[in-house]
């Protein structure tokens, strides 16, 4: 019986491989972990990577779903990314980018620096130097999913084809 638990348990720590948030349906990278979310409305689902290198910090993976007209808009959500750094908006090497994949929009946003990370009303932010924020924002008229990795820029930036795939292909 207690094996039978453990077995349980194992699984449920492991995660789905295939998750949905609103209408896409996106698919869990192997190697990042699934973390529960049941303890936040606003997070639909959340994904860890683990920094094998060096004993730094991991990245988190949040989707984020407010049903249709919920967060604003897809200008107002990349505003509001680039403001969580420290730095002003030109020194975080931010970029974005819009891309069409069949006939539906994601827009790409990404920016370094030292990111102040923490929920509104949650505390005051923590300030993480050397992080890399990368941003998805898959548009629907059932309303927009946002996808927004953060951690170390080393490892963000080893994670981001994985990343930009695993958005991309939720349009299909």
């Amino acid at each position: 019986m207690v094996l039978c638990a453990l077995s349980l348990s194992a699984f449920a720590a492991e995660g789905p491989s295939k998750f949905k948030v609103s209408e896409f349906e996106f698919t869990r990278p192997a190697a990042w972990e699934w973390v529960d979310v049941s303890t936040s409305p606003m997070r639909k689902a959340q994904l860890k990577i683990n920094n094998t290198e060096n004993g730094e910090n991991a990245a988190e993976v949040v989707f984020y779903y407010f049903g249709e007209g919920g967060a604003g808009g897809t200008q107002a959500n990349v505003d509001r990314w680039f403001g969580q750094f420290q730095e002003p908006k030109d020194k975080i090497k931010s970029k974005v980018e819009e891309v069409t994949v069949g006939k539906r929009k994601i827009t790409f946003v990404q920016a370094e620096g030292t990111y102040m990370s923490g929920m509104p009303g949650g505390g005051p932010p923590k300030a993480q130097p050397n992080s890399m924020l990368l941003g998805a924002i898959l548009e629907s008229a059932q309303g927009n999913v946002f996808v927004k990795m953060t951690g170390p820029v080393k490892l963000v930036k080893a994670s981001q084809e994985t990343f930009n795939q695993m958005t991309r292909s939720a349009l299909k």
